[in-house]
């Protein structure tokens, strides 16, 4: 292995992979209160996953439940 390695003249790609990753996923911006990104947080560090991707799981299973929100 070399000390170092030059990568001034390498050539760059696009990630052959790019399109396979989430394609279906779309970013957003969303206004949540403090207290539910803390109890996310805490559901993904117990999991070992991102606050993100738990908010997004439990949606996706409300949508898969078809879950209507009772109003009070």
């Amino acid at each position: 292995m070399k000390q170092e390695y030059d990568f001034s003249t390498m050539k760059s790609r696009p990630n052959p992979y790019a399109a396979q990753l989430k394609a279906a996923e779309q970013p957003i911006t969303i206004r949540l209160s403090a207290e539910v990104i803390e109890y996310f947080k805490k559901i993904g560090l117990e999991n070992g996953m991102s606050y993100q991707s738990m908010i997004d799981l439990y949606l996706q299973d409300c949508v898969k439940q078809q879950r209507k929100l009772a109003w009070v």
